[in-house]
Formats: structure tokens, C-alpha cells, sequence
């Protein structure tokens, strides 16, 4: 019993001078090598010194006299749309004031101030209405489009028109269930280079009877007077 207890003892004497040893020579030249104050650094660094942050989420900033922007389109019937210009969001689900259809801001394409927002029922609602907005557009106004859910079952060919006249593209094109988004102006010259289309098909589209969402992002140019 004696010789088996000192053999215990040497076996744990060794573990423990085993243990320090290690502990000595490599976590105690790892701790050292770290400051606290670099650990601190590291810690606290303001994520926006991580990864830059530029305005509307936008994979990058925009030059003097342009205007960030960041539309994105709804999914199905169910995640609404949401408008961002100049880092202030304008529409969303957060904010309220989005509906099935077409979702429309109205900004100053000089000042960049919001001007109106609006949305229009185009599966049960009143075309009229969208044809008295659209016509009431003054000059120089930025207009920024969202769909959601369905976008064209109320469209006529007048509303098609003044959708051209600012410079969309597709608008001719917008079918049942379309996802469409699309940055305009009145007064624009040529077609808008913001603008993404995708058509409603069984055999694509990423949610039943719906396509998937669009996002358009980019800078738009401020009027100048």
C-alpha cells in the first residue's frame, strides 16, 4: 500500500509539472503577445469601420449631385415592397403605407425633399385613380415604383402611356403577377437605365404563381436648374 501510494504521488507531481510547463511556454507567450488594449480595439471596433455603410444599404456610395436609391419589389402577396431614396426609407411594410398593386413615391429631382407617396389597387381598384396621379406629375419629379402582388390585371393602355413618357421600358410588357421596379422622371429625355422586369411563369417563377423579388439600386442624377 505504501509503495503504491508514492507511485500515486510521483504520477500526479508530474502531471502537475507537465501541466505548468506547457501552460508556461506556450499560453502564457500567447497571452503576452496580446495587449489588452489591442484586445479592446479589437472589440469595440464601430462596425462602420468593418465594413463601410453607404446610404440605402447600397453596395456603394454615390458622387456629389446624385441621389442613392434602393428599390426593392414585394414577393408574392406576402413581403411587401419598399422604396429608399438618399438613405431615408419612403415605403416599406415598417412604415405602413405600402398595398397590393402599385407602390409610387414622388421626389423633388432637385432638392431630393419626398413629395408623395401613393399605392393603387391594380387587381380590384379604380384606374382612374393612378390616371389622375400620374397625370398631376410635374416636371422634373423622380418617380420610384414598387409592384406587389399584381401588378397589371387594372392597367390600360393610357396608363401604359404615361409610365413610357417617364421613361420605362417594360411597362408595355407588365402582365398578371409581373414583379416590376422602376426609377423615372417627367421630363426624362431617354429610358431610364432603372428599371427590372420579370414575367409571372409557372415553369420560373420561385413562389407559387408568383416570380421572385426584384431590386433595382443605383445613383440618380440631381436636376439641375
Amino acid at each position: 500500500m505504501r509503495i503504491s501510494g508514492v507511485i500515486r504521488y510521483v504520477v500526479l507531481l508530474i502531471t502537475l509539472l507537465g501541466t505548468w510547463f506547457i501552460m508556461q511556454t506556450y499560453f502564457h507567450h500567447s497571452w503576452k503577445s496580446i495587449s489588452l488594449r489591442s484586445w479592446l480595439s479589437a472589440t469595440n471596433k464601430p462596425s462602420s469601420e468593418k465594413l463601410p455603410q453607404h446610404k440605402c444599404g447600397n453596395q456603394k456610395s454615390c458622387p456629389q449631385n446624385y441621389f442613392a436609391f434602393k428599390i426593392i419589389s414585394g414577393a408574392a402577396n406576402v413581403v411587401g415592397p419598399s422604396i429608399c431614396f438618399d438613405g431615408l426609407v419612403l415605403m416599406s411594410s415598417v412604415k405602413n403605407n405600402i398595398g397590393r398593386g402599385l407602390n409610387i413615391a414622388l421626389v423633388n429631382g432637385t432638392t431630393g425633399q419626398l413629395l408623395n407617396t401613393n399605392t393603387f389597387d391594380m387587381y380590384s381598384g379604380d384606374i382612374k385613380k393612378l390616371e389622375t396621379f400620374l397625370q398631376g406629375i410635374k416636371h422634373g419629379t423622380l418617380v420610384l415604383t414598387a409592384s406587389y402582388d399584381d401588378a397589371a390585371t387594372k392597367m390600360n393602355d393610357k396608363v401604359r402611356a404615361f409610365f413610357t413618357e417617364l421613361g420605362s421600358s417594360h411597362v408595355s410588357e407588365l402582365g398578371f403577377r409581373d414583379n416590376w421596379v422602376f426609377l423615372g422622371a417627367k421630363g426624362l429625355m431617354n429610358k431610364s437605365p432603372f428599371e427590372k422586369h420579370i414575367k409571372n411563369d409557372k415553369e420560373t417563377n420561385k413562389y407559387e404563381g408568383w416570380p421572385e423579388l426584384l431590386e433595382v439600386e443605383g445613383c440618380a442624377p440631381r436636376k439641375m436648374d
